[in-house]
């Protein structure tokens, strides 16, 4: 699979191709310092969080969030609105708290098994503080709360992740590397 293959099936991913070059092709040469991709020291939580994202009221049932992330294919929904957060549920909270203990998710409200306390970040956060936030308490998501109490934003591993990978110069020469190295499969 060529470089050009990988772009097509993944259109995010931007390779950061050099240029073609012949033995008697100029040499470019940039009078500008090399540009760094940011760090997650450098990166704001606003850099990268979703800003647009699902509520489910607090008495609504597990089926229903059941429902409501497979549609929308998320692991995690806030309960509550944007100005009144109560919890968070999650796939793991319906999995232990649900479906392992016999319980009827047709009948059981979010309420009643969303994970509390809500970990959150601000807007202005550094991607690291937000990092380690997840870290430390073993969670993959957190909501971006501003600084007047308002849900603005979610947070995702996966967001993180994917936002460094495709911005890391290095891994980016790898996968070029990669694709169009000889074939040998």
């Amino acid at each position: 699979m060529g470089a050009t293959d990988v772009h097509k099936a993944m259109p995010w991913l931007t390779l950061g191709l050099a240029p073609a070059t012949t033995p008697h092709a100029a040499k470019q040469v940039s009078s500008e310092p090399a540009m760094q991709n940011p760090s997650a020291e450098q990166l704001r939580v606003a850099d990268v969080m979703a800003r647009d994202f699902e509520f489910i009221e607090p008495q609504a049932s597990v089926q229903d969030a059941a429902i409501l992330m497979g549609e929308i294919e998320v692991g995690a929904l806030p309960v509550g609105t944007a100005h009144h957060i109560i919890g968070v549920i999650t796939d793991r909270d319906l999995l232990y708290r649900v479906v392992a203990r016999g319980r009827d998710p047709r009948v059981i409200s979010v309420q009643e098994v969303a994970s509390r306390p809500v970990l959150s970040c601000s807007p202005d956060d550094t991607l690291r503080a937000a990092m380690d936030t997840m870290a430390t308490n073993y969670v993959r998501r957190l909501l971006v709360i501003d600084r007047s109490g308002t849900a603005v934003g979610w947070l995702t591993l996966a967001d993180v992740a994917r936002h460094l990978l495709v911005s890391d110069d290095a891994l980016q020469m790898s996968l070029q590397a990669l694709t169009d190295g000889p074939d040998t499969c």
